[in-house]
């Protein structure tokens, strides 16, 4: 299993491929592509790029059918990165 830093480095690095995807991900977060080399790894800007992929299933799929990533590995590196406190690691 990735850890959540992992899962969102993934979630970039596919969103790289996917120039659509990453230009609305970038009008979305007011991130030009020259910050995102310092952003990455920012906990605010790790969960953000999970959450932008979890706020729509269809895109949520595909990233997991391309990277063989298990849905349920981007919601708990969602819910790490967010600091949320009710996840049960089951």
């Amino acid at each position: 299993m990735k850890s959540a830093d992992e899962t969102a480095i993934a979630i970039l690095a596919w969103l790289a491929d996917e120039p659509e995807l990453l230009s609305r991900f970038l009008a979305l977060t007011g991130t030009d592509p020259g910050s995102l080399r310092n952003a990455i790894g920012e906990p605010g800007f790790m969960g953000g790029l999970i959450a932008f992929l979890m706020d729509h299933e269809p895109t949520l799929m595909a990233f997991c059918a391309a990277t063989q990533t298990r849905p349920e590995e981007v919601v708990r590196a969602h819910h790490l990165l967010s600091g949320g406190s009710d996840f049960e690691d089951s």
